[in-house]
């Protein structure tokens, strides 16, 4: 244990005893009624009662297999002396939700916190693994405050088609383009359809669902080695079993996110991002989890602590392995250690394991240099999440260097606007439209009140007038996310967002813009004057919802700059027991 934490006595009073201990009228209800499933009396003797909050949905495909993990989860529990309850908990899934998985993911978080507060739980066990499922259990059990920790389902086995590796998300993206500029059939599109998916799981490529499995892991919320194991290896079940077990006794130890998840720990989840070219959405992922828990985390600390860090893990879409390759090759462990090595990690900050991350990494071994490389054969030297400003992003947007082009790094281009996401498409294949590759596509009003929700729409395919060339490559700007399995010089996240008013929502065609990645700067070539006329004259053109969680989500959703979350739901609202309901 370290020596950071003093665990609280045990034996005491748990919160879960407010409903079952003694022989009151309603203390007889509660547990008359558990006892409908054959539960035995002595299990309602003050032991700790562990709800698994599950995020398993037919609808949630990465995450189809969760039912059968959470009984491992639950064996882990039973042999510690625990007693679990498995919790159905809101889903919100990538490959399903309309406009976006993104917009629900605060909806999410606000129903899973009162899920945690409102019932006799003492411990949670956050078993997720879809993209949003991750940061919205993360940031519902840092809003209560009580001993969780994260189990992820591990991502899919490799893809291959063709004798080709196929990732996940990745391929998509190429195969969309090589079809749209006449270098693959859509036959053999289809055909490669069968192979992007062949086993459950996650993305295998290092995704938003993997990167946040890892960001779980570097924050020190999962078990060591959690992150990247497959989801049909047998270890995935050990693990399962392993954080059941562990559960209990941070329950008993009174072990808290609050305790794990400080301002170090965020830093090494920012450093340990950058090292495995992780995936932009996890700057908005990490900013709102750090929201709840209160922790001061800006976009400044993103560039400052990610600036230096060199991408040594060759996945794609940065590199060329997959997530199964890079578990064999020891996994998020042996990236840990060289950030430990190399005088970027926080060694002492607390894991769930009760032991501090160095001590959970100090020895382990990397098997395989060609998936996590040598410091002299990194990918990039600078990794980390680039944030750019300017007057075009007054309040910062995104680049991941890692997946850019190195010639269009330092750019400067004409601007060929879309007003929305349904302009871009009715203009995007017009042979007529007027662009080349030495253009700036900008696409308005998909942030967060804007699509709303912020979808993943920011890296957007380019017109088949420049593929046709052999230009695969192009600067693209938008208030908009993109998938962790994008790649392309994309910057994203502008902010304020078009919707808000911000510079964005002003661009217009033909408007010089000047992007300088080295320098973090993003401007277009108009005066202050001319900026502050347009501006004055601006109307918001998005559609606007009258009722229901579109209203709500559009009135209080803040922006991608502190994590696009409901300004209602900063901080921690801790775990109170409320009154009886009777």
């Amino acid at each position: 244990m370290s020596t950071k934490f003093t665990p609280a006595p045990w034996p005491r009073r748990l919160r879960s005893q407010e409903w079952y201990a003694g022989n009151s009228r309603d203390t007889i209800y509660h547990r008359g009624w558990m006892k409908n499933q054959g539960y035995p009396h002595d299990l309602f003797d003050g032991r700790p009662i562990i709800g698994i909050l599950n995020t398993w949905s037919d609808l949630t495909p990465c995450n189809g297999h969760l039912r059968e993990l959470s009984e491992k989860v639950k064996a882990g529990i039973w042999e510690a002396g625990g007693f679990p309850v498995e919790v159905p908990v809101f889903s919100a899934s990538e490959n399903t939700f309309r406009p976006t998985a993104m917009m629900f993911r605060n909806l999410a978080a606000l129903s899973i916190e009162e899920t945690i507060r409102g019932q006799p739980i003492d411990g949670a066990v956050l078993l997720v693994g879809c993209d949003k499922t991750t940061p919205s259990l993360l940031m519902a059990a840092a809003s209560c405050d009580i001993p969780s920790i994260v189990v992820t389902g591990g991502p899919m086995l490799n893809g291959y088609f063709r004798g080709e590796r196929v990732g996940s998300g990745t391929h998509l993206w190429k195969f969309s383009e090589a079809v749209k500029a006449g270098e693959m059939t859509q036959e053999d599109f289809l055909e490669a359809e069968q192979s992007m998916s062949r086993s459950s799981g996650t993305c295998n490529t290092m995704g938003t669902a993997s990167t946040m499995a890892s960001m779980a892991e570097a924050l020190g919320m999962a078990l060591s080695g959690n992150a990247a194991i497959p989801a049909v290896d047998s270890r995935r079940r050990v693990m399962a079993q392993l954080s059941g077990r562990r559960i209990v006794q941070m329950v008993k130890d009174d072990l808290k996110p609050s305790d794990i998840m400080t301002k170090e720990a965020f830093e090494n989840a920012i450093r340990c991002n950058g090292a495995i070219g992780g995936s932009t959405n996890a700057v908005i992922h990490l900013l709102a989890v750090a929201g709840r828990v209160g922790v001061d985390l800006t976009l400044d600390d993103w560039d400052r602590c990610g600036r230096d860090v060199a991408t040594i893990v060759n996945l794609m879409p940065s590199g060329e392995y997959l997530m199964e390759e890079f578990f064999y090759a020891g996994g998020l462990p042996v990236v840990l250690k060289r950030l430990g090595e190399g005088g970027q990690l926080h060694k002492e900050a607390l894991t769930v394991s009760g032991e501090t991350i160095w001590d959970e990494v100090k020895d382990v071994v990397n098997h395989n240099e060609d998936v996590i490389v040598p410091l002299d054969k990194a990918l990039t030297d600078q990794g980390g999440i680039a944030v750019l400003k300017g007057n075009l992003a007054p309040n910062g947007a995104v680049l991941k260097p890692s997946a850019a082009s190195p010639n269009l790094l330092q750019h400067r281009g004409r601007a060929v606007v879309f007003e929305d996401i349904d302009d871009y498409k009715a203009k995007i294949n017009d042979p007529d439209l007027d662009i080349d590759e030495t253009c700036v596509m900008v696409l308005k009003n998909c942030g967060p009140k804007g699509y709303p929700g912020m979808a993943e729409v920011g890296n957007m395919g380019l017109p088949p007038k420049v593929l046709k060339k052999g230009i695969t490559d192009m600067v693209r700007i938008s208030d908009a996310r993109m998938s962790g399995t994008a790649y392309g010089t994309v910057v994203l996240h502008t902010s304020p967002e078009a919707a808000a008013g911000g510079p964005l929502a002003v661009i217009r065609d033909g408007d010089m813009i000047e992007m300088d990645v080295p320098n973090r700067r993003l401007h277009v070539d108009i005066s202050e004057e001319e900026m502050a006329a347009r501006l004055a004259a601006w109307h918001p053109a998005h559609e606007q919802a009258g009722s229901g969680y579109a209203w709500l989500h559009q009135t209080h959703v803040q922006g991608a700059d502190t994590g696009a979350d409901l300004d209602f739901l900063k901080g921690c609202r801790g775990n109170a027991v409320g009154k009886d309901s009777h």
